[in-house]
């Protein structure tokens, strides 16, 4: 199982580094450039496109993935003596898989198009709501805890879904944030289910780690590319499928329920972030989708941060809330408590160090 996890991570990887670097090239060329705007503090034109490379890399990955356990279900056999793994587990995921896929390429040409001629919000998150619904309809990416109301939660789950879809596209606003956050909450969300032995979601959050981490190549501060909405809303969404699809109920043994709640704290800094700025906008009178400077991101830069001293900061309490959630399943409620302090704890430093910042009304 190592070699196969070796393969996918740094497969998608190289694919990814390859891939990006062509867009960019050709984004240049054919004019596809993301121009300096007021919702970025980017002084220069760069190239668009970052999201088809992300798309392309996991699209590959998965069609490979699908067709292997589809039409090749004997060389899957190692499996069972290797991992005691039953291949015919993997024959159940490929309908859940193409479903997957259609639901990111409609999110990939929603997003792609929005790149190039600016959808409105409504409509994009009208999207987003219908291809959450075929989600939790046709591939069965729903929340599963202590609420046994099956509309409950496809409905929670429906919402959980366009929430961190929004979450991403509202924290790709700097240079590397948004892809570097979604590899360490796919980190976390990797070793849940490491932990849990889920090979087919482990898989899936490796490919991704895999794709982002050759997309961060160019993306990280200076950026040379943007991901745009095509790949916003596309880790979004594999994010929101990595959070619902974990298994945290053997986790959860004993009476630790709270272990469920792991993807609120593994998501706390973007929820944050998409939470802040859409009060801070509604109490303005402006549009929660409209985009500004007001990000926490941007607000820390005004405190005389650097776009890489920014993102730093942010990935690591990112990465300091989910070592957190990753006991939350060994611990007792009292410990659970003091996970869920902790991280209030960090994004209230967060929250004290922005609204500090310098000159802080500029964004507004």
């Amino acid at each position: 199982m190592t070699t196969l996890a070796v393969i996918l991570l740094t497969g998608s990887f190289f694919l990814s580094v390859i891939l990006t670097g062509l867009v960019k090239i050709y984004a240049r060329r054919a004019g596809f450039l993301s121009h300096p705007v007021r919702d970025r503090f980017a002084e220069r034109a760069v190239p668009l496109g970052g999201g088809i490379a992300i798309f392309i890399t996991l699209t590959a990955f998965i069609v490979i993935a699908a067709t292997a356990i589809k039409f090749l279900p004997g060389h899957l056999d190692s499996l069972r003596q290797t991992a005691n793994i039953d291949p015919a587990d993997f024959l159940a995921k490929v309908g859940e898989l193409v479903i997957v896929l259609l639901i990111a390429l409609v999110l990939f040409m929603a997003g792609l198009w929005d790149d190039k001629k600016h959808l409105g919000p409504f409509f994009k998150l009208a999207v987003q709501f219908a291809v959450a619904i075929i989600a939790v309809i046709f591939a069965d990416v729903r929340v599963e805890f202590f609420i046994e109301n099956r509309i409950i939660t496809s409905v929670l789950s429906a919402v959980w879904i366009v929430l961190i879809i929004n979450a991403f596209n509202f924290l790709d606003n700097m240079d590397g944030l948004a892809a570097g956050i979604a590899v360490i909450a796919s980190c976390i969300l990797f070793t849940a289910a490491a932990i849990s032995g889920q090979v087919f979601v482990g898989g899936l959050a490796l490919v991704l780690i895999g794709t982002l981490l050759g997309f961060l190549v160019f993306n990280f501060p200076p950026a040379k590319i943007f991901m745009g909405d095509a790949g916003s809303l596309v880790v979004g969404f594999f994010v929101a499928f990595l959070t619902l699809r974990t298994t945290y109920y053997h986790q959860a043994q004993s009476g630790r329920w709270y272990a469920v709640l792991m993807p609120l704290v593994v998501m706390a800094v973007p929820l944050y972030d998409f939470i802040s700025v859409t009060l801070l906008r509604i109490r303005q009178g402006k549009s929660p989708f409209v985009g500004d400077t007001q990000h926490f991101s941007h607000r820390l830069k005004r405190h005389g941060l650097t776009d890489t001293q920014t993102v730093l900061t942010l990935y690591l309490a990112t990465l300091c809330t989910g070592l957190g959630a990753t006991f939350l399943y060994q611990v007792n409620l009292a410990g659970a408590i003091l996970i869920f302090t902790q991280t209030f704890m960090i994004l209230a430093i967060i929250a004290i160090l922005e609204t500090t910042a310098k000159n802080d009304k500029s964004g507004n």
